[in-house]
């Protein structure tokens, strides 16, 4: 079975990469357009097209003589669900933290020795 998950966590681990998809979510942009804030060359900005347009977070389309980048948001959807379920396991784990922590405020004011 093929892991797109690992894929998507895997490009988005480089920085140059997420800045790349930031400036994409503002809408289509050439190579060189993307390339032009940061200080790598242009062999390197194609080698991190070619991640996120192997784990899906990119299409490259044909416009005559260049070929536009979009951003395919579809995996960093799939990425935000799975993290969602771990969300929701820390803030059921604080909830209950914050009760504990409430009991025994609670007792404090009863004057008991815990």
């Amino acid at each position: 079975m093929y892991d797109t998950l690992s894929d998507t966590f895997a490009a988005l681990a480089d920085p140059t990469r997420r800045a790349i998809l930031s400036r994409l979510a503002g809408g289509e942009m050439t190579v060189k357009e993307l390339a032009e804030p940061f200080h790598i060359s242009m062999p390197a900005i194609s080698r991190h097209l070619k991640v996120l347009e192997s784990a899906g977070l990119i299409e490259r389309g044909r416009n005559a003589q260049w070929r536009p980048c979009r951003l395919n948001a579809a995996p960093l959807k799939d990425a935000n669900d799975w993290i969602e379920r771990y969300r929701e396991f820390w803030t059921q784990s604080f909830d209950r933290l914050d009760a504990y922590l409430e009991d025994i405020q609670k007792g404090d004011d009863d004057g008991r020795e815990h």
